[in-house]
């Protein structure tokens, strides 16, 4: 088993298999993508190099990012290849959710066991403001396809300034029958959108605080679970996660690893420098993988100092899946 030097151990992986989105989120690439191409990204047999050397160390859950990972031309080979290696017992996505209508059951059928879409508001207009996207109808419809192909789903919405009570309402109402958990995700700084997080960034602390006076409960986590606290309501078919990492103590329960498409290993999503490791990988020694694995995890820190405002090598979320 992987474990760092504050007694972490690492059970996660999130595997970023593409920068490359189509979607101009605001927090994201408001400008669109303009990125490496897909040439300089892993290749399967890397991939599944790397798949191998973790799994050989205890990781049992692996989640493929982007970027928007459904833009590989290969994905569904990336996906049945991850959830036939050996040790992995959950595979999970992070998407935009635009592809999903017409691909969740293959999807299933390749092995995927969870889904997380990005909605950031369940508003026409206003996911279309936020997104660049006039797509939320067909988002919406990839979910039911989700749920029907028998898919654990999980939505990501994004804390802003401009959050307000109505948006809030809505999504409450939407979870009263919605079998989904709704995870609102606190903005994180990064190098390309610092003004924009000075502008935006909203706690989530006044909302946890809301939802315990509303009735709503803590759940216990999975060992290979996310950063997310979850909570249920016995009125709501939905549940609620936040992800607040400017807490207290947030990094203590760290389980998770992340290696970009282009190979490098980061030890945090703010680490300062990714980790190259393409000439491992392109030689295909999984043993010696392995052993480079071993040796680097003794430089994790203890914390991201997101707090300090330092966002390391980070640009946008798209380079590592968030």
């Amino acid at each position: 088993m992987l474990e760092d030097s504050f007694g972490r151990q690492f059970h996660y992986l999130r595997l970023s298999v593409t920068e490359a989105c189509n979607f101009r989120c605001q927090y994201c690439l408001p400008d669109g993508y303009d990125g490496p191409s897909s040439d300089e990204f892993m290749s399967l047999t890397e991939i599944d190099t790397l798949l191998k050397a973790f799994a050989t160390l205890g990781t049992s859950k692996v989640r493929l990012t982007g970027g928007e990972p459904t833009l590989r031309r290969d994905f569904l080979d990336i996906l049945k290849l991850t959830a036939e290696t050996p040790g992995i017992q959950r595979v999970a996505m992070t998407t935009h959710g635009g592809r999903m209508e017409k691909f969740a059951s293959q999807w299933k059928e390749a092995g995927l066991h969870q889904v997380n879409v990005s909605i950031d508001s369940l508003d026409p207009r206003q996911f279309a403001a936020i997104t660049g996207q006039d797509k939320l109808k067909a988002v919406l419809r990839g979910l039911d396809a989700a749920i029907e192909a028998g898919l654990d789903v999980k939505v990501n919405s994004v804390l802003l300034n401009d959050f307000s009570d109505k948006r809030l309402h809505r999504f409450l109402e939407w979870l009263k029958t919605m079998p989904v958990t709704l995870r609102f995700i606190e903005l994180m700084e990064t190098g390309d959108l610092s003004q924009f997080f000075a502008n935006q960034h909203q706690s989530g602390s006044p909302l946890k605080t809301a939802l315990l006076e509303m009735g709503w409960q803590p759940l216990l986590r999975r060992k290979d679970a996310g950063p997310a606290q979850e909570f249920y309501h016995p009125d709501y078919v939905g549940k609620i996660g936040l992800i607040m990492p400017y807490s207290k103590d947030f990094c203590k329960t760290c389980n998770r690893l992340r290696v970009s498409a282009p190979g490098k290993l980061h030890l945090c999503l703010f680490s300062e420098n990714g980790i190259d490791m393409r000439d491992l990988l392109r030689a295909g020694d999984v043993d010696q993988v392995v052993h480079f694995l071993r040796e680097v995890l003794g430089q994790k820190h203890e914390t991201h100092y997101l707090h300090e405002g330092k966002t390391g090598a980070t640009k946008h979320l798209a380079m590592l899946g968030g």
